[in-house]
């Protein structure tokens, strides 16, 4: 047994509260398709609370139903994400278990230019350990700096700073921190008290590759849904040996990790928030363009509007886009009786378009029913949002209404127990 001397060392390098990474997939256990769907309480929970009426009526008669896994329930950032480190296999594992049947990752490139999965390419700060390995924060874009005088602590580390071997001594944490901090241990704190730190304390859950994750979810018997990151630094990156990454090579690449592993372009929804991305794909892959997803949030101030969102989706159709993919609040809107939810017409003119839709991201919100109304997610509706349960009724017009093809969700159970009482597969 190692020696306390022996040990003390490594905890000063990745922090006291995390355990060493582990190579492999995360536990080192031969994967294959779940089927066995697990939803635990929450779904349940909700339909519990849901006011009396037709639609509590129906969910309500699903709660002894055997759950199936259903494309309609995509996971965000994995699908355990209200609860386990956003993109890792935990994550994976338990948005999979809960029924997602298509898993995402969101695609950054490291300094020597491999595809890594992290939700933006500059949020190792917050979703990693990183500030807390000396020699890793050395070598952040801004390593941490302590509150002080005032001022917030601050970080900012990004993917490209390092390469793929250097994150691999990381460990993912809840996605926060402590602008209070003083110390960079602190700093890794903050996790908000509607999530939890129940499973990321201490267990080291480390960063994968676009091509693990492939090979992860291939084995799960998955879909995949890989997001392009928007580059947080200029583009063409200046790789290995001078080479010029541009953001064209970036978009093939990600399309390349899916040829090389033998994935059939069926299986696959490529997205981007940005339009030249996709259109590069319609007019250079044209088999995954069948699935190509253009996230759209141009309508959010101070950089458009809505009805500017609106407005521009007759060029997306004219230019060959298939899937359309905003958040949640472009999609629905109050009705003329002030308390029902309706269609917005946003989301009636993609449907009349031809477009297809996918939305996110649920459960991404705090609490529905302390005040806040749900925030941006529900920001359309929020005069009729005051209580948890009513993420059922927005899922429901989503479906029955602006007929949804997909919900993002940041803890798939609710999505599934929806999907599979209503067939939805």
């Amino acid at each position: 047994m190692a020696s306390l001397a022996t040990l003390l060392p490594l905890m000063a390098l990745t922090g006291a509260a995390f355990a060493a990474p582990r190579p492999g997939n995360q536990h080192g256990q031969v994967v294959k398709p779940i089927k066995k769907i697990s939803l635990g309480p929450r779904p349940y929970w909700l339909v519990d609370h849901l006011e009396d009426g037709p639609l509590k009526t129906k969910l309500a008669s699903c709660a002894d139903k055997e759950m199936k896994r259903s494309e309609w329930s995509i996971s965000h950032r994995g699908g355990g994400t209200l609860q386990f480190p956003e993109h890792t296999f935990d994550s994976i594992l338990a948005g999979t278990r809960m029924g997602a049947g298509i898993q995402e990752c969101d695609v950054a490139f490291t300094k020597d230019l491999q595809l890594v999965c992290r939700h933006s390419q500059c949020d190792l700060h917050t979703t990693t350990n990183v500030v807390n390995v000396p020699s890793l924060n050395a070598k952040c874009t801004v390593p941490f700096q302590p509150a002080a005088d005032g001022k917030p602590a601050t970080a900012k580390c990004c993917t490209s700073d390092f390469t793929m071997a250097e994150l691999r001594q990381l460990c993912a944490k809840m996605d926060a921190s402590d602008p209070q901090a003083t110390a960079p241990a602190q700093y890794l704190e903050g996790t908000p008290s509607w999530r939890t730190d129940l499973y990321a304390k201490t267990t080291c859950s480390r960063l994968y590759t676009v091509s693990e994750y492939i090979k992860f979810v291939d084995d799960l018997g998955l879909k995949f849904t890989p997001e392009l990151k928007t580059p947080e630094v200029p583009m063409p990156f200046v790789g290995p040996n001078g080479k010029n990454y541009t953001q064209a090579a970036y978009a093939q690449h990600l399309i390349d990790e899916f040829k090389a592993a033998g994935i059939h372009p069926s299986r696959v929804y490529p997205q981007s928030f940005l339009y030249d991305d996709v259109l590069y794909w319609i007019k250079n892959e044209p088999k995954f363009a069948k699935q190509a997803i253009l996230l759209d949030e141009s309508g959010d101030p101070p950089n458009g509007t809505l009805e500017q969102a609106t407005a521009a989706l007759a060029k997306y159709a004219k230019a060959g886009v298939k899937i359309v993919a905003p958040p949640l609040p472009y999609l629905v809107t109050m009705g003329k009786d002030g308390k029902s939810i309706v269609p917005s017409e946003y989301a009636k003119t993609a449907k009349k378009l031809g477009l297809k839709i996918i939305t996110w991201s649920l459960e991404r919100s705090a609490w529905l029913g302390d005040g806040s109304h749900g925030g941006y997610y529900y920001a359309t509706i929020a005069s009729t949002i005051n209580q948890e349960s009513d993420v059922f009724r927005l899922l429901h017009v989503l479906a029955q209404d602006v007929g949804v093809i997909g919900v993002f969700s940041d803890w798939s159970a609710t999505v599934t127990y929806y999907a599979n009482c209503y067939g939805l597969f």
